[in-house]
């Protein structure tokens, strides 16, 4: 009787502290905005016949986006602990919207290049997002909350490659852009009407900030494992992405508009990232380095099955299944491995792996391209295996390292 006299109370006060509604609002927050970054992979095809670009510098633009967000990463995610977060947010915001448009109507390449780069800087909006809603929640939603957000932030990658790839088919590359920015000034609205005014408990300074974020790198040697391997899952994942949209243009499949097909295989993408939460109940029960290795090996096999059955379509289908599975489950795994290092720096201890992620996810663009331009398809499934390899070897060092500290 208690329990069930108490439980609409404590959901009513629950609700009093962190409105669904604003749940809601910010996890579509973080959707539509790390989307920004993703909408160019399906459209590359397009954008090298747009500006006369080879496969190779095609691939820059999309490096471009994701070295923006990893400078991002440190430029604006540590303000979120010195500025008022609901006008830094509206800010960056902003600044997507300008930098979406200038994307869309980038006279030549070299503009193009330095609108990507500001667009995945701004996007980094994402990860002072989701602290700030961490800090909003009671305790008792605390959980339920961020994992809202880090849904809406899966959703909004995998679903951003099916909307780009769709409307840049019927209406052009541009146009994505367009409506992209639109959008963006649309949620600053929002933001400004909706969000709640939240000021920093503790003042620090930019420098002394970076100070300790480098100390924690030093101290701790989880989190520069885990940083390694997130940047050599997404430096595969990446290569795969930026290169699809050649290889389903290409004489394997003839599809005449390859944009909107990679844009289907976003939706396939879906399929397999769906099983990622499956892995944080194997985490719980084996540990976080059994399920790293599990995706470590998952991953690398779905390059070799891709190589061999990736130009038959259920092939295809299946490889991709397969490595979104395996790199989101990396993903999960390494941020429950950081985040028990210290519940007191867990935003540091993001921005310093997610930094280390999208480095990794660039290299992986331009190298992808790289070598789809000198050997095709198996080019790019041969850059993802020896990336893979070379990451199960740096875990198998690092397992035994931490043995012998145990």
């Amino acid at each position: 009787m208690t329990n069930e006299g108490t439980e609409p109370l404590t959901a009513r006060a629950e609700e009093a502290l962190f409105p669904q509604s604003t749940v809601w609002l910010m996890t579509i927050t973080v959707g539509v905005i790390v989307a920004n970054i993703y909408y160019v992979q399906p459209l590359l095809a397009d954008i090298a016949r747009t500006f006369g670009l080879s496969v190779t510098r095609a691939g820059t633009v999309a490096m471009l986006s994701q070295a923006g967000t990893a400078l991002g990463m440190f430029l604006f995610v540590p303000l979120g602990d010195k500025y008022e977060r609901r006008s830094l947010i509206f800010i960056l915001v902003l600044g997507s919207f300008v930098s979406l448009l200038l994307m869309g109507i980038a006279p030549n390449s070299v503009c193009l290049g330095c609108a990507a780069f500001a667009v995945g800087a701004f996007a980094a909006s994402v990860h002072v997002v989701v602290p700030f809603a961490a800090h909003l929640a009671a305790p008792q939603q605390r959980g339920r909350v961020v994992g809202t957000l880090v849904a809406g932030i899966l959703l909004g990658v995998l679903l951003a490659r099916t909307f780009s790839g769709t409307i840049g088919a019927l209406l052009g590359w541009r146009a994505v852009y367009g409506i992209a920015a639109a959008g963006m000034l649309i949620l600053a609205v929002a933001i400004r009407a909706k969000f709640p005014v939240s000021r920093p408990e503790v003042i620090l300074s930019w420098p002394a900030l970076m100070r300790s974020t480098l100390q924690l790198v030093r101290q701790h040697a989880v989190l520069r494992e885990a940083a390694f391997l997130g940047a050599m899952f997404f430096a595969a994942f990446s290569a795969f992405w930026t290169t699809l949209v050649f290889f389903l243009g290409g004489t394997s499949y003839h599809f005449s508009s390859p944009s909107a097909a990679a844009g289907f295989f976003g939706l396939v993408g879906a399929v397999g990232a769906a099983g990622a939460p499956t892995i944080g109940h194997l985490a719980d029960k084996h540990g976080p380095r059994f399920t790293i290795r599990l995706a470590l090996w998952l991953s690398f096999f779905s390059f070799l099955f891709l190589g061999f059955a990736g130009r038959h379509l259920a092939g295809l289908i299946a490889g991709v299944i397969l490595m979104d599975l395996g790199v989101q489950s990396g993903h999960v795994s390494n941020q429950t491995r950081i985040y028990g290092i210290d519940p007191s720096a867990r935003s540091r201890l993001n921005m310093v792996y997610m930094f280390c992620y999208f480095i990794g996810g660039g290299l992986g663009s331009y190298l992808g391209a790289c070598c789809w331009h000198v050997a095709g398809w198996w080019g790019v499934c041969g850059f993802g295996t020896t990336t893979l390899f070379l990451a199960i070897i740096a875990e198998f060092i690092c397992g035994r390292a931490a043995a012998q500290r145990d």
